[in-house]
């Protein structure tokens, strides 16, 4: 019983698609996203509260919601911006959802994924969203700023353009550095250094990406998981980028389906979570190798991967489970959506002690 357990606390069935939950900062609510059968767009926010969930605002848009972050918004405001199925980007305040704070046509279709950084005290710099779109584009935008992004990286002409599934912020630890990692399709993986403007680092997972996540965005570039159809994951050290071999990278087989999603922890970024598409959720510790770089035949440094265990593991649907998010102030507490248009808020036990 040492082990942590995951503990399903809520379950709560809900009338349309759900594609998003996120905790709202420094508080017991959290935001639900998705798509009413009619293609309008569901915005819900709901309390915790005595054991159950109660609906605070429910609010219905033109179009069907896809994700969301408050990456890029300060603990004051705790603004929620959203990606949508017209290619939108907006920004919302909760308290007034009339009119979005801000609103862009970013894309030609829709945003598949969003994250935000230089909010919530989280990364140095400017406070920034990045989409990424089945247009086969990746943005980047401050809200500062109207109408136009401040960088966009796409397929040179002539170039195929994949269909963009997942993106992250990352390395935001001064007020100059900052990487975004985009996951695609076919496979591929770019990280983009936005202090050079320049593509830093390319690989090929084989299978299509389904989501990038680092450990920490305000730290120097320490791990990041690839989660791809086909039941992998990769996990990637990188503090040390050799010339010609890239980062150093383990891959596991999880879920017997394609894994969705993975969220570290933020209170520990050793631990994460994965969820797959089976309706399963599996729980894991990152262990560092005795010694993170060794030196190659040319004494060139290269990293040496670690290992993953998987502590602890659940099945709580028979559909895909689409979306989970750590509370960022209650350690263990998390929210997860899933296909069967279930929402379930989950206690995960004794992470202070793996």
């Amino acid at each position: 019983m040492d082990k942590p357990q995951i503990i399903a606390h809520v379950q709560k069935p809900l009338t349309y698609t759900l594609f998003d939950a996120k905790w709202i900062p420094c508080s017991a609510k959290f935001v639900v996203l998705g798509s009413y059968p009619k293609g309008t767009g569901a915005l819900q926010v709901y309390e915790v509260s005595h054991g159950d969930v109660k609906l605070i605002h429910d609010i219905e848009k033109s179009k069907s919601f896809k994700c969301s972050t408050f990456g890029a918004s300060s603990l004051q405001q705790r603004f929620i911006a959203t990606g949508d199925f017209d290619g939108k980007l907006q920004i919302w305040n909760l308290e007034s959802t009339e009119l979005p704070v801000y609103s862009v046509k970013g894309h030609k279709e829709i945003i598949n994924a969003i994250d935000g950084v230089g909010g919530l005290g989280i990364g140095e710099g400017a406070p920034e969203i990045a989409t990424a779109s089945r247009d086969g584009v990746v943005k980047v935008w401050d809200p500062r700023q109207k109408n136009d992004p401040v960088a966009t990286m796409e397929a040179s002409e002539g170039e195929t353009k994949r269909d963009v599934w997942a993106v992250a912020f990352g390395h935001a630890f001064n007020q100059h550095d900052r990487c975004v990692c985009a996951g695609y399709d076919n496979g591929d993986v770019k990280l983009f250094d936005l202090r050079a403007m320049a593509l830093r680092w390319e690989t090929n997972v084989k299978n299509g990406v389904c989501c990038v996540e680092f450990d920490r965005k305000d730290i120097n570039m320490n791990k990041l998981v690839v989660t791809t159809l086909e039941s992998k994951f990769h996990v990637f050290d990188m503090r040390t980028q050799h010339p010609q071999k890239g980062f150093a990278s383990l891959v596991e087989k999880a879920h017997k389906s394609t894994v969705w999603l993975a969220r570290h922890l933020p209170q520990n970024r050793d631990i994460f979570m994965t969820s797959g598409g089976n309706g399963s959720l599996n729980l894991w510790k990152y262990s560092y190798p005795s010694k993170r770089v060794e030196k190659d035949g040319k004494g060139v440094e290269m990293g040496v991967a670690g290992t993953v265990n998987l502590l602890q593991n659940v099945t709580l649907s028979t559909q895909p489970i689409s979306s989970m998010d750590w509370s960022p102030d209650k350690e263990g507490l998390c929210v997860c959506t899933s296909f069967d248009q279930n929402l379930r808020v989950l206690i995960v036990t004794k992470l202070n002690r793996v």
